[in-house]
């Protein structure tokens, strides 16, 4: 049966409070609202914010791709510098560590209201996560996630953040990667989630529902229901996978008819070139070669019901030790290189 898999993204911890840090005392923008933003200095990469009337995502400045920008900047590595910039200057998501959640939360959000913007936040701690793949692990039980949501709720405040909720949570319960007997908390997990960051005055959330490659919303429409998608703003589909944009408006389309015609989002980070066709079909989903980057981040999208393009999956981050990459989450700056290129 098809598993998405690809969903990765959880960031070293160090990495990751190492990136509060920094936020936490940036300059992070134009702080006007409008206009292509000012250089904020981040990482020494002179990263800007895009116009916020079509991308009101914040640009973390002090990114990895950022970091990646200046160093290749300072080795004399100017084509290979502007390549990266691609990625570097566009708001992508910020997983969010369990360990720092609430220093994490209030950092990000913090930045992008200074700069005027809305932080793009990712939840990715449900227990039994990934089915123990390579972004295995997740909330030690039902009461350490219900803690990690209370901190990430404690952290955004009445901040603006969008929050991408579990990606893959409810479809490895409708494909049966995750354990039946983990089902009934899960959904508990979800719909309690939903209902304590749609409590905060200026969170949007959307609840992972799969891809065009599972292609199966009668399956999936339902579970979503029990996990309160009528609580949420919408869903998000494609989240760290590489199907195009066509057959995922396609399939959200489907799926939102069948959810009380909620709006959705896309995670076009990686999608340019559409999926890999070729090798083991268990790991196309894997650090796939001749990728590209998709639609830059935006609200201007091809169909009233598409909320967003997002870059959920933070292009240049492995997808786990397949294909020759890092762990799952570790930046892999060939990768990033070849997917930037490829986009030209």
């Amino acid at each position: 049966m098809y598993r998405s898999r690809g969903v990765t993204g959880v960031r070293a911890t160090a990495m990751a409070l190492g990136a509060a840090l920094l936020i936490a005392g940036c300059s992070s923008g134009d702080g006007d609202g409008g206009g292509d933003g000012g250089d904020t200095g981040g990482a020494g990469a002179g990263i800007t914010q895009q116009p916020k009337d079509a991308a009101p995502f914040w640009v973390n400045p002090d990114g990895t791709a950022a970091q990646q920008v200046a160093d290749y900047e300072k080795s004399g590595k100017e084509s290979e510098a502007d390549t990266i910039r691609k990625i570097a200057q566009q708001p992508t998501g910020e997983w969010l560590s369990p360990e720092n959640a609430e220093e994490q939360a209030r950092g990000f959000t913090e930045a992008a209201a200074e700069a005027d913007r809305t932080a793009l936040l990712v939840l990715y701690n449900i227990p039994h996560r990934d089915c123990g793949q390579f972004s295995g692990g997740g909330a030690a039980d039902g009461n350490a996630y219900r803690a990690f949501i209370d901190s990430v709720a404690k952290g955004i405040g009445d901040r603006g953040a969008t929050v991408i909720l579990e990606p893959d949570a409810v479809l490895h319960m409708v494909d049966n990667c995750t354990p039946g007997e983990y089902h009934e908390e899960r959904y508990d997990l979800l719909k309690g989630a939903i209902t304590k960051l749609k409590s905060l005055k200026n969170t949007k959330v959307y609840l992972d529902a799969g891809n065009a490659g599972w292609g199966k919303p009668d399956q999936i429409f339902e579970p979503l229901k029990w996990a309160g998608i009528d609580q949420a703003d919408g869903f998000s589909v494609n989240v760290s996978n590489f199907y195009t944009t066509e057959d995922s408006i396609a399939y959200g389309k489907e799926l939102s008819a069948k959810v009380g015609n909620k709006p959705f989002v896309i995670d076009t980070s990686r999608n340019g070139n559409g999926p890999y066709t070729e090798g083991d079909p268990g790991e196309r989903w894997c650090n796939p070669p001749g990728r590209a980057l998709g639609e830059t981040p935006s609200t201007k999208t091809a169909d009233p019901l598409v909320d967003a393009y997002l870059w959920v999956k933070r292009p240049g981050e492995s997808d786990g030790e397949c294909k020759g990459g890092p762990k799952a989450g570790e930046w892999w700056p060939e990768y990033a290189l070849k997917l930037a290129q490829a986009g030209e």
